[in-house]
């Protein structure tokens, strides 16, 4: 698989993720796939276990895509997971394994205000609560 058909697979995975088609969204992962949670410490083996653990997910939740890059077996998303309307800031690293993810590791942080001490240094994006 080049980069390009990896890249329109994640595409249309994310789509499908926000658009909360189960089927199309568990398409990319292997049967024997893993996913991390490193802040929960929990690890889900096997596609439909990823794709049961979504299903049963009561949140409303939307998925908006900030950048994809990557090349050959190693993809990175980073994007906004809202649920129910509060956003969360996640990275997905995707591992692939004869065109598949075998791994994948996603990392989940909440928006927060800027220190005091820096404030002055930045300038605001626009995204908040």
């Amino acid at each position: 698989m080049d980069d390009r058909t990896e890249r329109a697979a994640l595409q249309r995975h994310w789509d499908a993720s926000d658009a909360s088609d189960f089927e199309v969204e568990h398409e990319i992962y292997r049967e024997d796939a893993v996913l991390d949670y490193p802040q929960s410490g929990e690890r889900i083996r096997g596609r439909r276990n990823i794709q049961e653990s979504r299903t049963v997910q009561p949140n409303e939740r939307r998925f908006t895509v900030r950048r994809m890059i990557g090349s050959g077996e190693l993809w990175i998303t980073e994007f906004v997971l809202t649920y129910d309307g509060i956003p969360s800031y996640v990275v997905s690293i995707m591992e692939f394994r004869d065109g598949l993810v075998a791994n994948e590791t996603q990392y989940f942080a909440d928006r927060f205000e800027p220190g005091p001490s820096r404030a002055h240094l930045g300038e605001r994006t626009g995204e908040s609560s």
